[in-house]
């Protein structure tokens, strides 16, 4: 029996590179691609009695991203696996997946046979996280006490600064080209990953890192 999986990823060619290594093994039926998290939703939505056993999604995309959708599969389907396949391999973002339970994260850089080893560990009931993201976290982890402007990314400078400048939700995700849920999405991570409980501590943040007067 093959398992029904759901593909989703705003960039067109590495979608269609995703689908044609799941259409080479038997093993995998590929129900949907979807390039944003609100088709997924919709599909999952839509079809409450369909089999689903793994959604391999990026994290940065319209509409809903890969935080969001994963999210709303563990609260309405929690018997779907996730499996987020991303660039990004900063430790907020990590940390924010492993606490929404994500069940696993690979690099974009990762090989085929990684990308299928990955799936197979989830489908068989593990967690699986690539080496070079479990050693991005590491590092971070143990190199705590040094000053947190190395591990923000040039987008979460600029969502920060923008923040700091106060301008609205809507308003940055309008400046930076990204939905709201990415903007908030970012915002999130950004209070776990400087460990500030609100907006004004976020602000004082930038003021220290010197991304605003």
């Amino acid at each position: 029996m093959a398992y029904n999986i759901i593909l989703a990823d705003d960039h067109k060619m590495f979608l269609d590179g995703l689908l044609s290594i799941f259409n080479n093994e038997d093993a995998y039926n590929t129900l949907l691609t979807a390039n944003s998290g609100k088709n997924v939703i919709k599909y999952i939505d839509s079809n409450p009695d369909q089999c689903i056993d793994i959604v391999i999604s990026d994290i940065s995309m319209p509409d809903i991203d890969g935080i969001t959708l994963n999210d709303h599969i563990k609260k309405t389907r929690a018997e779907i696996k996730t499996l987020i396949v991303s660039m990004h391999t900063d430790t907020g973002m990590i940390d924010t997946l492993i606490k929404s339970d994500v069940d696993g994260y690979v690099s974009k850089n990762a090989t085929q046979s990684e990308l299928l080893q990955a799936v197979k560990t989830i489908l068989s009931g593990e967690k699986y996280f690539s080496q070079s993201v479990k050693q991005a976290y590491m590092d971070n982890v143990f190199n705590k006490g040094k000053d947190t402007m190395v591990i923000l990314t040039k987008r979460e400078k600029d969502v920060l600064r923008l923040i700091a400048e106060e301008h609205t939700t809507q308003e940055i995700a309008d400046k930076l080209f990204l939905s709201k849920h990415t903007i908030e999405s970012y915002r999130k991570n950004l209070i776990s990953k400087l460990n500030v409980k609100n907006l004004a501590g976020l602000t004082k943040y930038a003021i220290k890192l010197g991304l605003v007067e």
